[in-house]
């Protein structure tokens, strides 16, 4: 028996996760397994097909590969799986695929993934709950996993010997019932054995208490992130950023997610990237995306309009850094002197003071670094002054 998995040709910073636990439940079973990228012709012929898929809009090489394995192998069965095929199931089908697999296969959760097939990745990354309690409408997770469930209570069993990071992908770990358990085992391994930690999906700044933001303190975290999708949290985030540096974490190593060109308006999302930079945080903006969409980027909210999404989409790549917004003090005083969205996001003039110091060769050097770990590195040691 030989499986083939197949990971389409789009984007990712990330292995498909899903792709290496059905390898390792087909090795179980005494198979042989080979995962490749894109269209390309594998080293034997398989007796299974499994092909994984990620955002809606990148359906097009899940297509491709799809029937690019069918034509070759007419009479395999491929199976087509994965967050497109998740949420757009009639759409998926349309592939060509002989099975779409919605939500988790439960019998790969859990599985140690096969990482020995993606020798260069060094991370482990686990799920220790699945589901959020939550229900925002713009949110796949519960559409997809429900309510929290399939808690863990260790994870260390799920680390790859080797590995010196932690990825958790958890949608709300703060949810689970066994989160105290899980951040004492994650301090554990921080201290003993010197694994970052990253927290991937970010913390609900809802349920950031002191006890929360004292364990954090104790691990080895790269960055902690919150997401402030409406006016609404505002209190809780304010709440969870001062609750995080009391405990000695620095402000410039929290970094908050600002939904827009959802329901918000202009001027609410630039009040909330105001708030985040005025706290000391890294503004980190995330432009929506309808969870239907077959187009990137296509979607226009109804309060915004193309004009605006390009404005700021151009002040994001002059004066952003990575796409992100530190909390330069130019930038700092710039919102601080603005009235509302196009005061703040206006192009600067050329020759400007500001447009100077947004190109400044030193912030372009960091551009220019392809390592990311470097990059990390060298934005977190920044003084943002």
């Amino acid at each position: 028996m030989h499986v083939l998995l197949v990971e389409p040709e789009y984007y990712s910073r990330y292995p498909p996760l899903g792709l290496l636990k059905i390898a390792s439940y087909w090795r179980e079973k005494g198979a042989s397994v080979e995962l490749v990228r894109g269209c390309v012709p594998p080293d034997r012929e398989p007796n299974q097909i499994y092909i994984t898929s990620l955002f809606t809009w990148a359906w097009e090489p899940v297509w491709k590969a799809v029937r690019y394995y069918k034509n070759r192998f007419p009479s395999i069965r491929v199976q087509l799986g994965g967050i497109y095929a998740s949420i757009m199931k009639e759409h998926a089908a349309l592939s060509g695929a002989d099975h779409v697999q919605t939500g988790v296969l439960a019998e790969v959760e859990d599985l140690v993934p096969a990482y020995d097939l993606v020798p260069e990745w060094d991370a482990s990354i686990i799920q220790t709950s699945r589901g959020c309690n939550r229900r925002c409408p713009y949110c796949a997770v519960w559409r997809i996993e429900g309510k929290i469930k399939s808690t863990k209570n260790k994870i260390s069993h799920l680390i790859y010997p080797g590995h010196s990071r932690i990825i958790l992908w958890d949608n709300n770990i703060l949810q689970s019932p066994n989160w105290r358990e899980i951040f004492d085992e994650l301090i554990c391994l921080s201290q003993s054995k010197r694994i970052k930690v990253d927290f991937n999906q970010g913390l609900d700044a809802r349920l950031v208490t002191d006890e929360v933001a004292e364990k954090l303190s104790k691990m080895q975290t790269s960055c902690i992130r919150f997401a402030y999708d409406n006016k609404s949290v505002r209190q809780n985030i304010e709440s969870a950023i001062e609750k995080i540096s009391r405990f000695g974490l620095r402000r410039r190593h929290i970094g908050v997610y600002i939904l827009f060109n959802c329901m918000d308006t202009p001027d609410d999302f630039f009040e909330r990237v105001r708030h985040v930079l005025d706290s000391g945080a890294v503004a980190m903006p995330l432009r929506y995306q309808p969870l239907d969409t077959l187009k990137y980027n296509g979607h226009v909210g109804p309060f915004w309009d193309k004009e605006k999404l390009e404005q700021f989409a151009k002040f994001r790549r002059v004066c952003g850094f990575g796409g992100v917004f530190p909390p330069y003090k130019w930038l700092l005083e710039r919102f601080d002197k603005s009235q509302g969205f196009d005061e703040a996001f206006g192009l600067p003039q050329r020759n400007s003071l500001l447009q100077t110091r947004a190109h400044k060769d030193y912030y372009e050097s960091w551009r220019r670094i392809q390592d990311w770990k470097t990059a990390s590195n060298h934005f977190l040691a920044k003084d943002w002054g």
